[in-house]
């Protein structure tokens, strides 16, 4: 099961979107049908809502007057945060019960207004947000839903920046235009990537790619942050700490467009204990991959678990080693050591073109013909350590 969570601020044209998810085979889970199913008439939630807020937020005929409900809340944070504290447990619920009746293969997308305020984005292996200027929305907050121009411009102001919504946002959809390109642009969304992620993670395998290297991109450690984010929710108190690390990690230095995370335990045994979670998350383990190439003579010290992502749109290896060990030390001592020393990064990105000149067809066969310079690399990076006082 996939479970993407889509977003976006009011007005922004997330229900174009979910309805586009839906047409084409997702189980749409909707955020704004459950917020209103939950506080019908008899139900616990609006009874608990008149109690907070009075009597004059019902209609005659008792059932919620909502912009009675909204001119209250929305008036200051400590009622807004009061309606939230109401609403969203009993929503969270409701959202559990329908996910768990859903197929076992299932896409499901689940339409969360307020899904960064909640800060519910890493718990999700996706997370979509559809956007548009703040001008854009209070124009069709006016002319669609009949909104005063304070009351939409209020209303948004009360919900998540646009900085906020980008640092979650692994897809961003823009809907400055017309529903049409918008629908056009979600289709391309599902075929391309929502359900190529789906059947990897249905079949239990990541996502590959040929091992091209690229320029530095200056926003893989945001993209890295979602990632170790979302492995932070997965793990839980089982991880002893979750760091970028690898090529990526090093800025200025060119690699392959893969985000490689190393996620520290006590143990093997809670490395496999972790196996579901990560799965859960979109990393499928790789159950060939048990050890790393070993620098020092223990090599049962340099044995890991490896996962890696089903997305074909975000390319991430997950290695999952023992707090210690030496492997576990040299991912951080490696990616330090190139930070500080400019002539190892150099050199080390020198390296990395003569192999990708080659032309390697699998990362193995790539990683491969870069193995003797490390074994160097490790003696004179762990002399740096010693030098410099390092400390993972």
């Amino acid at each position: 099961m996939l479970r993407i969570g889509l977003t976006g601020g009011i007005g922004a044209g997330k229900s174009t979107v979910s309805a586009t998810f839906s047409e084409l085979g997702g189980i749409v889970v909707d955020g704004d049908v459950i917020a209103r199913e939950v506080v019908e008439p008899g139900t616990d939630g609006l009874a608990r809502l008149v109690e907070a807020f009075g009597e004059e937020i019902l209609l005659p005929d008792g059932a919620l007057n909502r912009p009675a409900l909204a001119a209250v809340a929305f008036s200051d944070d400590d009622k807004r945060q009061t309606l939230n504290g109401i609403v969203h447990p009993l929503v969270g619920k409701r959202r559990e019960e329908l996910i768990a009746a859903a197929p076992a293969d299932a896409v499901i997308v689940e339409d969360i207004p307020l899904l960064v305020e909640s800060q519910m984005a890493p718990m999700f292996p996706l997370v979509i947000i559809v956007h548009a200027d703040e001008e854009v929305r209070v124009a069709r907050l006016i002319e669609h839903r009949g909104f005063s121009e304070e009351d939409a411009r209020a209303r948004i102001r009360a919900q998540a920046t646009v900085e906020q919504r980008r640092a979650v946002a692994d897809v961003w959809l823009d809907n400055s235009g017309d529903a049409d390109e918008l629908r056009t642009r979600a289709a391309a969304l599902w075929h391309d990537r929502i359900q190529p992620f789906a059947r990897n993670l249905d079949a239990g395998i990541p996502a590959t790619a040929p091992p091209v290297l690229v320029a530095a991109d200056p926003t893989w450690p945001e993209q890295a942050t979602r990632i170790v984010n979302r492995l932070t929710t997965a793990c839980g108190h089982r991880a002893v700490r979750i760091d970028h690390i690898g090529s990526t990690a090093v800025p200025g230095l060119d690699a392959k467009d893969v985000i490689d995370v190393q996620v520290t335990v006590s143990s093997l045994d809670v490395a496999d204990e972790l196996r579901d979670a990560l799965v859960a998350a979109g990393y499928p383990r790789v159950d060939s991959i048990v050890f790393d190439h070993p620098h020092s003579d223990d090599e049962s010290l340099w044995q890991k678990r490896f996962h890696a992502s089903a997305d074909p749109g975000r390319l991430t290896n997950v290695h999952v080693r023992v707090d210690g060990w030496p492997n576990q030390r040299f991912a951080l001592l490696f990616r330090d050591w190139l930070r500080a020393e400019s002539a190892a990064r150099d050199e080390y990105q020198g390296l990395k073109r003569r192999v990708a000149a080659e032309g390697h067809a699998t990362p193995d066969s790539y990683a491969d013909a870069k193995e003797p310079w490390f074994a160097d690399a490790y003696r004179r990076a762990s002399a740096w350590a010693d030098a410099t006082n390092w400390r993972p």
